[in-house]
């Protein structure tokens, strides 16, 4: 079997994905050239315009009348699902004076998440975390967190004075939901505030899915820990699952580390787009963030912890199965060596004209094997 098709079979008994091919430019093409990858999902538009008294909100055709909702005195935030199409993002740099590398960052998924700051507007780049139902599992079937696939995307930030665009690889659900409510019900003052504020917002919704996507692999590794102690089990199953924990764990580890670093920054920032009032909110961000890297550190020491203790259990079974056959070939040792004289077949053997012979031998076979194993209890090792 060749190692390609070794991989596959590893990776498709893993329950892992076969990893996604990062889109680059060519080597030589000038910085700041946008190229969408062909497999790439059409964008959609959404838009959302508010004020302290009012709200518009709806799915728009083009990019063109997403722009058209940018209103002076409103906040205007646009969400655009789908990276297949370059020309959209090229229009949208040219209206809002987005710099082609940031919009480069934005089509060559995956960016390590960051914070840029720009003169008119800052770009945030995130990893959003959820999870996904498996492809086996029918839809009349509850998910159970443990079985779920754990789904990573990218998703791109720009806002500035009035407006804010988000950019999503998928359209297929995010973690904005709540944000979307909370605008169209007024609640709390994300209507009185400004564009900074809505960012913080959508920020702090994609640090708090990262618990979510936590307490799944929490409840999968306590069963893991538990199948690694259980008597009996499935040791391949049981390995296989602490395999694809730990390349899970690793994933989500990617993307919260940086959003400490992210929200940090956010914090610190002197710009007059982040106001001294978001600067508060954005210190609870930096907690959640700290608490989800403290949860995901936690979780990996325990991976690994709980690694050991199945390979010690496995090791200790395997050393019980080769106590008992060990101690049976050593009882069989002497046996084999008085049949193996009466064995010889010389002519001039006493014992063999012997009419008590063959009762006497069996009786010493007997002797001897009880002897041993009555020392080898004596001594603990049976």
């Amino acid at each position: 079997m060749s190692w390609n098709r070794r991989q596959r079979h590893l990776r498709a008994a893993l329950g892992l994905r076969r990893p996604r091919l990062t889109m680059r430019v060519r080597p030589g093409t000038p910085p700041g050239t946008l190229t969408a990858a062909e497999t790439a999902e059409r964008p959609t538009f959404e838009v959302m315009t508010f004020s302290r008294g009012e709200v518009q909100a709806g799915h728009v055709d083009t990019l063109e009348g997403a722009l058209a909702a940018l209103t002076p005195g409103t906040v205007t935030w646009i969400n655009i699902d789908g990276l297949g199409d370059a020309s959209v993002f090229a229009r949208l740099g040219e209206r809002l004076g987005l710099h082609p590398l940031a919009l480069e960052d934005v089509l060559n998924v995956p960016q390590r998440p960051k914070v840029e700051r720009f003169d008119k507007y800052m770009f945030v780049v995130m990893r959003t975390m959820r999870l996904e139902r498996p492809s086996e599992l029918p839809p009349s079937v509850e998910l159970d967190p443990r079985s779920a696939i754990i789904h990573g995307e990218q998703v791109s930030l720009f806002f500035g004075n009035e407006w804010v665009v988000t950019i999503q690889e998928r359209a297929d659900g995010d973690s904005f939901g709540g944000v979307r409510e909370a605008i169209k019900q007024s609640r709390g003052r994300v209507r009185e505030a400004g564009a900074d504020y809505l960012a913080y917002l959508l920020i702090d919704a994609v640090v708090d899915a990262y618990f979510p996507v936590l307490d799944a692999l929490a409840e999968r590794m306590q069963a893991l820990e538990e199948e690694a102690l259980a008597p009996t089990g499935r040791a391949e199953e049981t390995l296989l699952g602490l395999a694809r924990l730990r390349h899970d764990l690793i994933g989500v580890r990617r993307a919260v580390w940086p959003m400490r670093e992210e929200a940090a920054a956010l914090q610190r920032e002197e710009s007059t787009l982040v106001t001294a009032e978001t600067r508060v909110f954005l210190r609870d961000v930096y907690d959640h963030a700290v608490q989800a890297l403290e949860v995901v550190e936690s979780l990996r020491e325990t991976a690994v912890s709980v690694m050991e203790i199945f390979l010690s259990t496995q090791n200790q079974r395997l050393n019980e199965v080769m106590k008992v056959l060990t101690v049976i070939s050593t009882v069989f040792i002497p046996l084999t060596f008085i049949a193996s004289i009466y064995g010889m077949n010389f002519k001039h053997m006493p014992e063999l004209n012997s009419p008590w012979g063959y009762p006497v031998v069996l009786g010493l076979m007997l002797l001897a094997a009880g002897g041993m194993i009555g020392y080898f209890k004596k001594r603990g090792w049976w």
